[in-house]
């Protein structure tokens, strides 16, 4: 969780920045937050969906290992 917040933050914060340069004018502060929400609920989502499916490989990946392990110690 705290790997989500922290790579949406990292990259999200530039992500808006930059796509904001090419929007349409924004000329109140209520159109600037509703295109910073919009952009960044997007980023939110890629990075979340990016970390949980390294987390899964990972975790997968740790738990084949384990298993290598464990069962070549019982051949042993």
């Amino acid at each position: 969780m705290q790997t989500t917040f922290v790579l949406t933050i990292v990259v999200g914060a530039p992500v808006v920045a930059a796509l904001s340069l090419f929007a349409p004018p924004l000329e109140t502060w209520g159109q600037r937050a509703e295109f910073a929400v919009r952009v960044g609920a997007l980023v939110w989502l890629c990075t979340a969906t990016g970390v949980y499916l390294y987390a899964r490989r990972t975790e997968s990946g740790v738990e084949t290992e384990e298993a290598d392990a464990a069962e070549a110690e019982a051949e042993a």
